[in-house]
């Protein structure tokens, strides 16, 4: 499927089917108003015997003599309208289309005079809910002739007011995309080894781009002992992965973003229940989000610096296997206490935020499917944030908001600091039941103390159902935070 822009209106457009949306408070449509006698005929016909009002959820397809499709989708009440609800809308008009033998689709849901969303977020929303709704994983599976997706154009009407905003939702929606796709790659396929060569192909695909692999005896050489010890109990090999675009000037401090990459997680010796461990398969999100972002900066083009990292690692049960009692020196040559196996993420995580320092970056963020706690917290509709660094959570609420990709902030008081003490190392990698999404944090705040940060909890958002699967989260929040970023 490939996204487009069109500057044609609805009635010039040549689309298989064109959608327009029409509120129950809307006297007159400026698409509608457009369309031939014959269309308008039918809506008015419509209106008239009461089979469509414009209320929300209600959807009708008129037809022109060639065939083509006019969809009219209720909106309800302008007043009631939200950006949410434009997503959702678009969202279903779209699976619909790619569940029929549509080809193309012209979308004018973003143009109208929406009272609570402006025309550029209108504009990204119609893109991006399209774009996912468009997506389906069929990497490693096969489909019959009757179920097959025939859509393949989505246009997005634009002018000279959102013509920019949807340039930027095209790029996201292409990260998006990128990061699904390794969400859902099976883990006996998208093993460490994998992950290194995609970045790789990436960056040689671009100009401005270079990569830096690093394998387990630099690693081990260079002191990484807590991502080494997550990563001693697995046949596959553990690598670290720098991927940087230059986008400015050479001297300017980069962005560094930070992406957990545990491409199977079992939980090492404190092994996790078998019922849902298929699911495992997700908890390298945070590196394809990292790596989801690159791809949209890279494709935008955004005036920036930015390196991005992912320790790539298997977390698996073996006679090699780190165990809970363990002592590890991590690089920072801070040592850890492992009570639990199955807190391998802030393990694999704290030697790659020592690592990224030593790039000088200007703040780091690290994104990471690190606790369950959190999904307790927040549920399935915003991640958490946490920092130290003053006012830097407002920066990603805002691109939250900007894009419908929703954050909230979880604190990091110092009065958590203490359920991570213990008698036999610096830290205990895990503080107990209460706050345990606070104390992971807290965690990997001790790596970080002298630099700008933020840690995202993406738990609760980056994959859903066994049907869909990754949802590409927050690549679209992390994406709008870099192009505010480049703009500030």
């Amino acid at each position: 499927m490939s996204l487009h822009a069109t500057k044609h209106s609805a009635h010039q457009n040549k689309a298989d089917q064109v959608v327009i949306g029409f509120f129950t408070d809307q006297i007159k449509n400026q698409h509608t108003e457009q369309l031939n006698d014959d269309i308008k005929k039918q809506i008015n016909e419509r209106f008239n015997n009461k089979d469509f009002t414009g209320q929300s959820g209600q959807q009708v397809t008129l037809y022109h003599d060639n065939g083509q499709q006019v969809v009219l989708v209720g909106l309800g009440k302008n007043d009631d309208f939200t950006a949410t609800a434009l997503y959702d809308t678009t969202h279903k008009v779209v699976t619909a289309a790619a569940g029929s033998r549509c080809q193309s689709v012209a979308l004018y849901l973003n143009i109208n005079d929406y009272k609570n969303i402006d025309p550029e977020q209108a504009t990204k929303l119609v893109a991006l809910a399209a774009s996912h709704a468009a997506y389906r994983y069929e990497d490693t599976k096969s489909f019959k002739d009757d179920n097959i997706h025939h859509l393949a154009r989505i246009e997005v009407a634009t002018n000279k007011d959102n013509a920019e905003a949807f340039r930027l939702a095209a790029g996201i929606a292409k990260g998006i995309n990128t990061t699904r796709h390794l969400g859902n790659y099976p883990p006996n396929l998208c093993t460490p080894k994998y992950l290194a060569k995609f970045a790789t192909d990436i960056a040689h695909e671009h100009d401005n781009c270079d990569i830096d692999v690093l394998t387990k005896k630099q690693m081990k050489d260079m002191g990484m002992g807590a991502l080494l010890a997550v990563a001693q109990g697995s046949h596959n090999k553990p690598r670290m992965i720098v991927l940087s675009y230059h986008g400015t000037e050479k001297n300017k401090d980069p962005i560094a973003l930070v992406g957990k990459g545990i491409t199977f997680d079992t939980g090492g010796i404190s092994l996790k229940p078998g019922a849902n461990m298929d699911e495992m398969k997700y908890d390298m999100c945070g590196a394809a989000s990292v790596i989801g972002a690159f791809v949209a900066a890279v494709e935008l083009q955004l005036p920036i610096n930015l390196k991005v990292f992912v320790p790539a690692v298997e977390n698996m049960p073996d006679g090699k296997a780190y165990r809970p009692g363990d002592v590890i020196t991590s690089y920072s040559g801070q040592t850890i206490e492992v009570l639990n196996t199955d807190a391998e993420g802030r393990m694999i995580l704290c030697d790659t935020l020592t690592y990224a320092q030593e790039f000088k970056p200007e703040v780091i963020v690290d994104l990471a499917t690190l606790t369950g706690a959190c999904v307790v917290a927040l549920g399935h509709n915003a991640a958490a944030v946490m920092t130290k660094t003053e006012g830097m959570a407002d920066e990603f609420k805002q691109a939250g908001e900007q894009i419908h990709d929703r954050v909230w902030e979880l604190p990091l008081w110092d009065e958590y600091q203490k359920q991570l003490d213990t008698s036999f190392a610096d830290m205990k990698n895990i503080g107990g039941v209460p706050a345990g999404t606070i104390t992971a944090g807290c965690f990997l705040s001790r790596f970080t103390k002298d630099q700008k940060w933020a840690h995202i909890d993406i738990a609760g958002v980056a994959w859903k159902d066994k049907k869909e699967g990754a949802t590409g989260r927050p690549v679209a929040m992390l994406t709008q935070y870099l192009i505010n970023k480049s703009q500030a």
